[in-house]
């Protein structure tokens, strides 16, 4: 059992929940808690560590059963974690490795949700969860972006991140061009849109350009969009949180591909 938090795989887990570039060279992610550990593919872990209160209950143990598995002082597990309340298991997982066609290879039509400087992590994370929930293909994001491996955005998927295909680029500009050359339209969400975003037909294949909180599309990206649309909005309010955004217009996608 490790008792000691100068432990080189205690000091290596809390690295890679810490640090990108820890994760970016070691290609693993740390994905804690029971939701999660259930949501992981088995063939997927690198290793998996318990805290010692974790293997008092017996329903809790059979999830470790089969498995490899390092035992943790309840005191030592709580320095690994990155939650408050740590739920006494976590494990290490290798990343995924997509390319930008992966996010176009389905049978159906593309539905894309392109992510440019999005920063907040929960943001990221709940645009994933509510992609997945809408059908979203796949994700493209721009290499300032927030990391996907960052535990606050594993914590928001809850467990979508196992099944949602997402690529990073660093020119996001040329794989947009490659997008609409694939027949993918792009739609910038825009205060200046043309139409209200119910108006336009995205049962065909679709893109979504999703800007940074703050400051929203540059220009340069949103002069790729094919077409600007809105969300209309009453009272004071100009626009809303960028993952509320997004999600109404996969929603919308989505609604409209039902019918």
């Amino acid at each position: 059992m490790i008792t000691s938090s100068a432990n080189a795989k205690v000091k290596q887990v809390m690295s890679l929940a810490k640090k990108s570039k820890a994760r970016k060279l070691s290609g693993l992610f740390v994905a804690e808690g029971l939701r999660m550990f259930k949501e992981i593919p088995k063939d997927r872990i690198d290793s998996v560590y318990v805290s010692e209160s974790f293997l008092k209950d017996e329903s809790r143990k059979k999830l470790v059963s089969g498995l490899v598995y390092e035992t943790v002082a309840d005191d030592v597990f709580s320095t690994m974690s990155d939650t408050r309340t740590p739920q006494g298991i976590l494990a290490l997982v290798r990343q995924y490795a997509y390319k930008i066609e992966d996010l176009l290879s389905q049978k159906k039509p593309a539905f894309l949700m392109i992510l440019e400087n999005i920063q907040d992590p929960g943001n990221l994370g709940t645009i994933l969860r509510a992609g997945e929930g809408a059908g979203i293909t796949g994700v493209l994001m721009d290499d300032t972006t927030a990391d996907i491996y960052n535990p606050k955005v594993i914590r928001s998927t809850m467990g979508s991140i196992c099944r949602v295909p997402f690529v990073y680029t660093d020119d996001l500009s040329a794989d947009l061009k490659l997008l609409k050359e694939k027949g993918v339209t792009l739609y910038a969400a825009h205060l200046d849109g043309r139409n209200n975003y119910e108006k336009e037909d995205y049962t065909v294949n679709t893109g979504f350009l999703i800007g940074n909180e703050g400051n929203g599309l540059t220009d340069e990206t949103a002069a790729l969009a094919d077409a600007f649309v809105k969300i209309p909005m009453m009272g004071k309010v100009e626009s809303l949180n960028a993952a509320v955004a997004a999600s109404v217009l996969m929603f919308e996608t989505a609604r409209q591909r039902r019918q």
